[in-house]
């Protein structure tokens, strides 16, 4: 029934169905997380869901590292493909319920959390990066650290809000997403933090000197 449906849909720009073959068993991941994957995936699709998704939409959100076919399934079906109802990235973020809702009281603010939503594309993104904590790449060196400074839940909250971003942006403006890796990421990071050391060594008249590399 669902690939009867999303027959009806027309092509956004005409995609080549692939003809390679799936994986063999032998070629799958072993060890726990291959039984992980399966559990995740116990009732998968009897068709080609990710070539039907990016023949409608022209993109594949899978590119996203996080994002499988079910949850950009999902997604897709929440929100559409016709973005420009949110005026940027950050009102669709708000719509999702992925932003920060400052309950204040004259000027003093009583809290900060998010704003509850019924939203199965909600769901489908936060489930999502909570499987970033283990990935080898930039989302997944950045959701770590969150991790780390935030806790799980606002770490988790932060990063589903990060593929919603990107989510707009591919479905939007038609972008690829590529992973620059996560050595790009503590390579960046690190120099954002030497940056503001010293920022905070010039306004104590104090100056940081770099070792020489040997």
């Amino acid at each position: 029934e669902l690939e009867r449906h999303l027959k009806i849909f027309a092509d956004k720009v005409p995609v080549t169905r692939p003809t390679a073959s799936p994986p063999a068993a032998s070629d799958q991941p072993q060890g726990s997380s291959r039984k992980r994957r399966k559990k995740a995936h116990s009732h998968p699709p009897h068709f080609d869901l990710r070539h039907e998704l990016s023949r409608m939409s022209d993109v594949d959100l899978t590119q996203i590292d996080g994002i499988d076919v079910s949850v950009a399934q999902t997604v897709i079906s929440e929100v559409g493909l016709d973005m420009s109802r949110w005026a940027d990235e950050h009102h669709f973020a708000s719509w999702l319920g992925l932003c920060p809702n400052n309950k204040t009281s004259g000027v003093k603010v009583l809290g900060r959390a998010t704003r509850p939503v019924v939203n199965r594309a909600t769901t489908a993104l936060r489930l999502a990066a909570t499987t970033l904590v283990r990935s080898r790449t930039y989302l997944g060196a950045q959701s770590r650290r969150l991790r780390t400074r935030l806790g799980a839940p606002k770490a988790i909250t932060a990063m589903a809000h990060k593929l919603a971003v990107l989510v707009y942006r591919m479905l939007k403006f038609g972008q690829e997403c590529v992973d620059k890796g996560m050595q790009y990421y503590e390579d960046k990071h690190r120099q954002q933090q030497i940056r503001l050391l010293k920022k905070k060594a010039a306004r104590l008249g104090l100056q940081i000197v770099q070792p020489d590399a040997a």
